[in-house]
């Protein structure tokens, strides 16, 4: 019979989101294809493929401010970098796209949980 346990010290980890837009801006606007439901404070990786521009933000990280559903800005300085465009049509050889991963957070509480069931 499988015992089950809950996680001493548990993480939450926001999903990843594919960016729509990125703005030549310091700090820069990131917008989301959809709602991403992060908080402010949190800390994101972008992942921007070659063909997409902005090669130079591939890989950084920073922690943003929430300004809506599906944007935020970001502590990153992109006024210099090459300008973001998704290609139109998008080639059949592209096989990833530009995205947003959380990798941490700065705030003190965990602004989506809504109700802990495990000592129930």
């Amino acid at each position: 019979m499988a015992r089950f346990q809950a996680i001493e010290d548990p993480t939450f980890q926001r999903a990843m989101r594919l960016i729509k837009a990125i703005t030549n801006d310091n700090p820069a606007k990131i917008t989301t294809t959809f709602d991403h439901d992060y908080a402010t404070g949190d800390i994101v990786r972008l992942n921007i493929p070659k063909w997409f521009g902005m090669r130079e933000a591939d890989k950084l990280v920073g922690t943003i401010t929430v300004t809506g559903a599906t944007t935020f800005t970001i502590d990153i300085d992109t006024s210099k970098f090459n300008v973001f465009a998704i290609p139109a049509p998008v080639p059949w050889y592209v096989n990833s796209y530009a995205t947003v991963t959380p990798v941490g957070q700065i705030t003190a509480n965990l602004g989506s949980a809504t109700q802990n069931t495990l000592g129930s």
